[in-house]
Order: structure tokens, then sequence, then C-alpha cells
């Protein structure tokens, strides 16, 4: 957040029109974000692992986590996985947030994506659910998907925006 406050103080950013998204490594950044701050009037959370103790046991690179990552099984540790998901501190969250992944995902499997749209709809905070069918981790691989990435990020962010339209 320091970057962001930088970039406020140096007048690049109106600090009332914030905006986050990443995706993959950002889309755990982003879900981490919201639930850490409610400075963002909306979020695009896409391809995230919320919860590294079942993300470790269904996505296709499970085994690094256990020996690299984390010490221990997640059923020896569940505490050391937990404190780093993002789905620990969905409490916290008020920003509205879409979720978005590829339905054919195994890095960030569907699952994930799920669990904080579920866990913010039981808290009625505003989401979105986007699946992209057939897409694999590399959502935007073909321009239609890409388009569709782009497309949904944007509807969702204007919608947030206010009274003011947003400033492509």
């Amino acid at each position: 957040m320091s970057v962001v406050d930088a970039m406020i103080e140096r007048g690049y950013v109106d600090e009332e029109r914030l905006y986050v998204t990443g995706g993959s490594a950002g889309g755990i950044m982003t879900a981490w974000i919201v639930g850490n701050t409610n400075r963002f009037r909306a979020a695009v959370v896409t391809k995230p692992v919320v919860n590294w103790i079942s993300k470790t046991l269904v996505a296709d690179n499970y085994d690094g986590y256990m020996h690299y990552r984390y010490p221990g099984t997640p059923w020896e540790n569940p505490m050391g996985y937990w404190k780093f998901s993002p789905l620990s501190v969905v409490q916290n969250v008020e920003t509205p947030t879409m979720v978005m992944v590829g339905t054919a995902d195994l890095r960030t499997p569907l699952s994930e994506a799920k669990q904080l749209y579920h866990a913010l709809k039981l808290r009625r905070i505003p989401t979105a659910l986007v699946t992209i069918p057939g897409a694999y981790h590399n959502i935007s691989n073909r321009p239609s998907r890409l388009i569709a990435k782009v497309r949904y990020a944007i509807a969702w962010f204007e919608r947030y925006a206010g009274r003011e339209t947003l400033d492509w």
C-alpha cells in the first residue's frame, strides 16, 4: 500500500477512485488486499488461491507446497497454511469483488474461486463469479477470452465508479 500512498502523494491517482485487480499471484494479492483494506471502490480477483490447504490438495502442482512453501502437510500444519490464505481475512472484506477463473484451470482450480465467491455471498458483500468456459490458467490465450476477461473487469469497475464515468 506504500506504493499506492506514494502515487496519491505525487498526485498521479485520485484516492477516491481506486480499483484493484490481479491474476494468479496477483489474484492472491488482490484477495489479500481487500481483506486488509477497504480503500478500493471495487476489485477483480482473477485466478486466485484463497485457501492454501485446499489448493495444496486439489491443484496440479500440489507437491511443491508441502516441501518448499510450508513445513509439513496441510493436516500436520493447518495453521501454517491458513495464516497465509486470503480466506482467513474474508471477514474484513467490504469491497465489491468480482471473482474470475477458467473452468479448466488446474493451477488455481475453480473451487478456489468459488470459496471466495461463496464467502462474500454469505457476508452479503457485492460479488460476482465469472467463469471462462474451457479456459486453463492462461485465461486469455485466445482473443475472445482476453476480450471477455477485460470486458467483465471494466464493467465491474464501472458499476462501482459512482456518478462519474471511468476515464479509459
